[in-house]
């Protein structure tokens, strides 16, 4: 299984020196992307930046709940962590093991 991104062009140069491959870069064409990328059958994970799963949420939770593959691992943009986000990943741990996780500050 392959790894991918959805993402800007700032967050794809930093992915790309990471070794990622598969890099879908938006332009205002978020949902024609991400159906673009859902089509293909060799990817296991997607990295997609914060802002484009906010603008994609009803997809992105649809897909989410219908299909295993490929997992999409939110990630901050190069602004940092949007204000009140949930980490979805996160909410499925705690969901599982009934521990949320956190990082402390300080």
């Amino acid at each position: 299984m392959k790894l991918a991104a959805l993402c800007d062009s700032d967050t794809a140069a930093g992915l790309r020196l990471a070794g990622i491959q598969n890099i879908f870069i938006t332009q205002g064409d978020e949902l024609n992307k991400f159906n673009e990328l859902k089509e293909q059958n060799d990817i296991g994970v997607v990295f997609i930046t914060e802002i484009i799963a906010k603008n994609i949420s009803k997809e992105l939770k649809e897909f989410r709940l219908t299909h295993a593959l490929p997992i999409f691992v939110e990630i901050p943009d190069k602004n940092g962590h949007m204000k009140d986000h949930i980490d979805f990943i996160s909410h499925l741990i705690k969901r599982a093991v009934g521990i949320d996780i956190a990082k402390k500050e300080g």
